[in-house]
Protein backbone atom coordinates (compact mmCIF):
# COMPACT_ATOMS: atom_id res chain seq x y z
CA UNK A 1 0.00 0.00 0.00
CA UNK A 2 1.64 3.49 -0.84
CA UNK A 3 2.33 5.53 2.13
CA UNK A 4 0.39 8.67 2.55
CA UNK A 5 1.98 12.27 1.26
CA UNK A 6 2.97 13.99 4.56
CA UNK A 7 3.95 17.78 4.72
CA UNK A 8 5.43 19.18 7.67
CA UNK A 9 4.71 23.26 8.03
CA UNK A 10 7.45 25.24 9.79
CA UNK A 11 6.35 28.84 10.18
CA UNK A 12 7.82 31.56 11.32
CA UNK A 13 5.09 33.10 12.83
CA UNK A 14 3.09 31.85 16.19
CA UNK A 15 0.04 31.05 13.72
CA UNK A 16 0.84 28.66 11.18
CA UNK A 17 -0.69 30.27 7.60
CA UNK A 18 -4.12 29.23 6.88
CA UNK A 19 -3.86 29.53 3.55
CA UNK A 20 -0.39 27.69 2.89
CA UNK A 21 -2.36 24.77 4.59
CA UNK A 22 -5.08 25.09 2.43
CA UNK A 23 -2.94 24.85 -1.27
CA UNK A 24 -1.14 22.14 0.41
CA UNK A 25 -4.43 20.16 0.89
CA UNK A 26 -5.26 21.45 -2.69
CA UNK A 27 -2.22 19.74 -4.42
CA UNK A 28 -2.83 16.60 -3.04
CA UNK A 29 -1.18 16.26 0.68
CA UNK A 30 -2.97 13.96 2.61
CA UNK A 31 -1.64 14.79 6.25
CA UNK A 32 -0.65 18.46 7.63
CA UNK A 33 1.82 18.13 10.91
CA UNK A 34 1.54 21.91 11.05
CA UNK A 35 4.41 24.22 13.64
CA UNK A 36 3.96 27.62 14.54
CA UNK A 37 6.82 30.00 16.15
CA UNK A 38 9.81 28.14 14.75
CA UNK A 39 13.09 29.24 15.12
CA UNK A 40 16.20 27.93 13.54
CA UNK A 41 17.44 25.85 16.72
CA UNK A 42 13.94 23.67 16.35
CA UNK A 43 14.24 22.62 13.10
CA UNK A 44 16.92 19.45 13.69
CA UNK A 45 14.34 17.71 16.25
CA UNK A 46 11.91 18.37 14.04
CA UNK A 47 13.54 17.42 10.66
CA UNK A 48 14.44 14.19 12.49
CA UNK A 49 11.04 13.52 13.36
CA UNK A 50 10.62 12.78 9.72
CA UNK A 51 13.61 11.42 8.68
CA UNK A 52 13.66 8.28 11.64
CA UNK A 53 9.92 7.39 10.84
CA UNK A 54 10.15 5.97 7.39
CA UNK A 55 13.06 4.12 5.35
CA UNK A 56 15.04 5.82 2.77
CA UNK A 57 12.95 4.78 0.13
CA UNK A 58 9.99 6.07 1.48
CA UNK A 59 11.05 9.68 2.43
CA UNK A 60 9.72 11.09 -1.01
CA UNK A 61 6.38 10.70 0.81
CA UNK A 62 7.80 12.82 3.68
CA UNK A 63 8.61 17.07 2.64
CA UNK A 64 9.23 20.40 4.34
CA UNK A 65 7.17 23.32 3.99
CA UNK A 66 8.53 26.75 5.57
CA UNK A 67 6.36 29.46 5.42
CA UNK A 68 5.88 32.87 7.19
CA UNK A 69 5.59 36.45 6.89
CA UNK A 70 9.36 37.06 7.30
CA UNK A 71 11.66 35.93 4.55
CA UNK A 72 14.97 36.43 6.26
CA UNK A 73 13.57 33.91 8.97
CA UNK A 74 12.49 31.43 6.16
CA UNK A 75 16.11 31.46 5.02
CA UNK A 76 17.41 30.56 8.31
CA UNK A 77 14.71 27.75 9.11
CA UNK A 78 15.31 26.36 5.50
CA UNK A 79 19.16 26.00 6.24
CA UNK A 80 18.43 24.76 9.55
CA UNK A 81 16.47 21.97 7.65
CA UNK A 82 19.32 21.10 4.93
CA UNK A 83 22.06 21.15 7.78
CA UNK A 84 20.14 18.73 9.20
CA UNK A 85 20.50 16.16 6.30
CA UNK A 86 22.88 13.25 6.36
CA UNK A 87 23.61 10.36 3.63
CA UNK A 88 20.74 9.21 2.36
CA UNK A 89 18.59 11.11 4.61
CA UNK A 90 16.74 13.98 3.73
CA UNK A 91 13.04 14.76 2.80
CA UNK A 92 12.35 17.76 0.05
CA UNK A 93 11.47 20.99 1.16
CA UNK A 94 9.98 24.45 -0.57
CA UNK A 95 10.41 27.72 1.08
CA UNK A 96 7.94 30.51 0.38
CA UNK A 97 7.72 32.96 3.23
CA UNK A 98 5.42 35.52 2.44
CA UNK A 99 4.71 34.11 -0.91
CA UNK A 100 7.69 35.17 -1.58
CA UNK A 101 9.64 33.13 -4.30
CA UNK A 102 6.35 31.97 -5.73
CA UNK A 103 5.28 36.11 -6.62
CA UNK A 104 8.82 36.59 -7.86
CA UNK A 105 8.39 33.70 -10.44
CA UNK A 106 5.13 34.66 -11.46
CA UNK A 107 5.90 38.15 -12.13
CA UNK A 108 9.05 37.57 -14.17
CA UNK A 109 7.24 34.88 -16.17
CA UNK A 110 4.54 37.32 -17.19
CA UNK A 111 7.74 39.59 -17.86
CA UNK A 112 9.31 36.84 -20.14
CA UNK A 113 5.75 35.99 -22.20
CA UNK A 114 6.26 39.58 -23.70
CA UNK A 115 9.74 40.60 -23.45
CA UNK A 116 13.04 38.51 -24.30
CA UNK A 117 14.72 38.68 -20.97
CA UNK A 118 18.48 38.33 -22.25
CA UNK A 119 20.10 42.09 -22.59
CA UNK A 120 16.18 44.07 -21.48
CA UNK A 121 16.69 46.82 -19.35
CA UNK A 122 14.22 46.12 -16.58
CA UNK A 123 13.36 48.11 -13.12
CA UNK A 124 12.30 46.71 -10.06
CA UNK A 125 10.53 49.54 -7.77
CA UNK A 126 10.96 48.46 -3.72
CA UNK A 127 13.27 45.86 -5.04
CA UNK A 128 14.92 45.46 -1.52
CA UNK A 129 11.80 43.31 0.25
CA UNK A 130 11.85 40.17 -0.10
CA UNK A 131 9.95 39.38 -3.12
CA UNK A 132 11.28 42.07 -4.86
CA UNK A 133 15.37 40.73 -3.94
CA UNK A 134 14.04 37.59 -5.78
CA UNK A 135 12.72 39.39 -8.43
CA UNK A 136 15.84 41.00 -9.10
CA UNK A 137 17.28 37.76 -8.92
CA UNK A 138 15.58 35.53 -11.08
CA UNK A 139 15.88 38.70 -13.72
CA UNK A 140 19.51 38.89 -13.09
CA UNK A 141 20.01 35.43 -13.96
CA UNK A 142 17.82 35.56 -17.18
CA UNK A 143 20.85 38.02 -18.03
CA UNK A 144 18.43 41.09 -18.21
CA UNK A 145 19.89 44.63 -17.16
CA UNK A 146 18.03 45.39 -13.96
CA UNK A 147 17.75 49.19 -12.48
CA UNK A 148 17.55 47.97 -8.81
CA UNK A 149 15.53 50.68 -6.63
CA UNK A 150 14.61 51.69 -3.20
CA UNK A 151 13.45 54.79 -1.19
CA UNK A 152 17.49 54.53 0.58
CA UNK A 153 20.00 54.31 -2.01
CA UNK A 154 21.83 52.50 0.13
CA UNK A 155 19.60 49.63 0.74
CA UNK A 156 19.41 49.45 -3.45
CA UNK A 157 23.44 48.77 -3.29
CA UNK A 158 23.03 46.56 -0.37
CA UNK A 159 20.56 44.18 -2.72
CA UNK A 160 22.65 44.84 -6.11
CA UNK A 161 25.84 43.10 -3.64
CA UNK A 162 23.82 40.34 -2.39
CA UNK A 163 22.68 39.34 -5.90
CA UNK A 164 25.91 39.64 -7.73
CA UNK A 165 27.31 37.47 -4.87
CA UNK A 166 24.35 34.91 -6.08
CA UNK A 167 24.30 36.00 -9.93
CA UNK A 168 28.15 35.83 -11.06
CA UNK A 169 27.92 38.56 -14.04
CA UNK A 170 24.94 40.20 -13.19
CA UNK A 171 24.36 43.68 -14.44
CA UNK A 172 22.66 45.59 -12.21
CA UNK A 173 22.48 49.07 -11.06
CA UNK A 174 21.14 50.85 -7.92
CA UNK A 175 18.86 53.70 -8.00
CA UNK A 176 16.21 55.81 -6.03
CA UNK A 177 12.53 55.45 -5.87
CA UNK A 178 12.01 57.98 -3.28
CA UNK A 179 9.87 60.14 -4.91
CA UNK A 180 7.53 59.96 -8.18
CA UNK A 181 9.83 61.89 -9.91
CA UNK A 182 12.81 59.39 -9.21
CA UNK A 183 10.46 56.56 -9.74
CA UNK A 184 9.90 57.62 -13.35
CA UNK A 185 13.75 58.68 -14.11
CA UNK A 186 14.32 55.10 -13.21
CA UNK A 187 11.82 53.62 -15.73
CA UNK A 188 12.54 55.58 -18.80
CA UNK A 189 14.53 53.88 -21.24
CA UNK A 190 13.28 50.23 -19.40
CA UNK A 191 11.46 47.56 -21.56
CA UNK A 192 10.00 46.21 -18.53
CA UNK A 193 9.18 47.74 -15.04
CA UNK A 194 7.52 45.31 -11.96
CA UNK A 195 6.44 47.19 -8.95
CA UNK A 196 7.38 45.22 -5.34
CA UNK A 197 5.71 47.77 -3.16
CA UNK A 198 4.01 46.96 0.04
CA UNK A 199 0.43 46.95 0.05
CA UNK A 200 -0.77 50.79 0.18
CA UNK A 201 2.06 52.44 -1.27
CA UNK A 202 1.79 54.75 -4.64
CA UNK A 203 5.37 54.40 -6.27
CA UNK A 204 4.03 55.79 -9.44
CA UNK A 205 0.98 57.85 -10.12
CA UNK A 206 -1.82 57.78 -12.76
CA UNK A 207 -0.26 59.04 -16.05
CA UNK A 208 3.09 58.02 -15.08
CA UNK A 209 4.01 54.90 -17.06
CA UNK A 210 2.42 56.10 -20.55
CA UNK A 211 5.11 58.89 -20.95
CA UNK A 212 8.43 56.01 -20.12
CA UNK A 213 9.63 55.57 -23.58
CA UNK A 214 10.18 52.51 -25.01
CA UNK A 215 8.51 50.63 -21.93
CA UNK A 216 6.29 47.60 -23.19
CA UNK A 217 5.35 45.59 -19.93
CA UNK A 218 4.18 47.10 -16.72
CA UNK A 219 3.44 44.69 -13.72
CA UNK A 220 2.34 45.85 -9.93
CA UNK A 221 2.33 43.43 -7.26
CA UNK A 222 0.26 45.95 -4.92
CA UNK A 223 -3.82 44.30 -4.72
CA UNK A 224 -4.58 47.01 -1.74
CA UNK A 225 -5.50 50.26 -3.24
CA UNK A 226 -3.11 53.05 -3.53
CA UNK A 227 -1.70 50.59 -5.85
CA UNK A 228 1.92 50.80 -6.23
CA UNK A 229 1.44 51.51 -10.31
CA UNK A 230 -1.39 54.26 -10.30
CA UNK A 231 -2.18 53.16 -14.20
CA UNK A 232 -2.76 49.10 -13.26
CA UNK A 233 -5.65 47.74 -11.77
CA UNK A 234 -4.97 44.57 -9.64
CA UNK A 235 -7.28 42.40 -11.99
CA UNK A 236 -5.03 43.28 -14.88
CA UNK A 237 -3.97 40.79 -17.05
CA UNK A 238 -2.07 41.01 -19.87
CA UNK A 239 -4.23 43.91 -20.45
CA UNK A 240 -3.49 47.02 -23.07
CA UNK A 241 -2.71 49.83 -21.37
CA UNK A 242 -2.19 52.27 -24.23
CA UNK A 243 1.05 50.69 -26.28
CA UNK A 244 1.81 48.97 -22.82
CA UNK A 245 0.73 45.56 -21.58
CA UNK A 246 -0.10 45.43 -17.86
CA UNK A 247 -0.59 43.20 -14.92
CA UNK A 248 -2.03 43.50 -11.54
CA UNK A 249 -1.75 41.33 -8.59
CA UNK A 250 -4.62 39.50 -9.14
CA UNK A 251 -3.47 39.34 -13.21
CA UNK A 252 -0.16 37.33 -11.41
CA UNK A 253 -1.80 35.89 -8.89
CA UNK A 254 -3.32 32.95 -11.03
CA UNK A 255 0.15 31.84 -11.94
CA UNK A 256 1.71 32.26 -8.85
CA UNK A 257 -1.22 29.66 -7.24
CA UNK A 258 -0.71 27.25 -10.14
CA UNK A 259 3.37 27.15 -9.45
CA UNK A 260 3.04 26.82 -5.74
CA UNK A 261 0.35 24.15 -6.22
CA UNK A 262 2.88 22.45 -8.83
CA UNK A 263 5.66 22.82 -6.30
CA UNK A 264 3.79 21.18 -3.24
CA UNK A 265 3.36 18.02 -6.10
CA UNK A 266 6.90 18.34 -7.05
CA UNK A 267 8.13 17.48 -3.55
CA UNK A 268 6.74 14.25 -2.91
CA UNK A 269 8.35 13.15 -6.82
CA UNK A 270 11.78 12.46 -4.55
CA UNK A 271 13.79 13.24 -1.34
CA UNK A 272 16.49 15.42 -2.43
CA UNK A 273 14.67 18.28 -3.73
CA UNK A 274 15.63 21.85 -2.19
CA UNK A 275 13.05 24.03 -4.45
CA UNK A 276 14.08 27.60 -3.41
CA UNK A 277 13.66 31.24 -5.84
CA UNK A 278 15.21 29.50 -9.08
CA UNK A 279 14.03 25.94 -8.46
CA UNK A 280 10.78 27.26 -8.28
CA UNK A 281 10.94 29.56 -11.48
CA UNK A 282 12.43 27.18 -13.21
CA UNK A 283 9.15 24.66 -12.21
CA UNK A 284 7.14 27.46 -13.51
CA UNK A 285 8.72 27.61 -16.46
CA UNK A 286 7.31 23.93 -17.45
CA UNK A 287 4.12 24.92 -16.91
Amino acid sequence: MALAKILICLDSDPQPSVFDGVVAVDAGVAHLFRHGGVKPGDVRDLVYGALFTRGPTELKNTAVFIGGSDANAGEALLKAATDAYFGPMRVSVMLDSNGANTTAAAAVLAARRHVPLAGAIATVLAATGPVGRRVVRLLAAEGARVRVCSRKLTHAEATCDRVSRMVPGAELSPCSNDTPMEAATAVEGSQIVISCGPPSVELMPKGSLVQAAGLQVAIDLNAVPPYGLGDIEPTAKATKCGELVCYGALGVGGTKMKIHKAAIVKLFTANNLVLDADEIYALGKEL
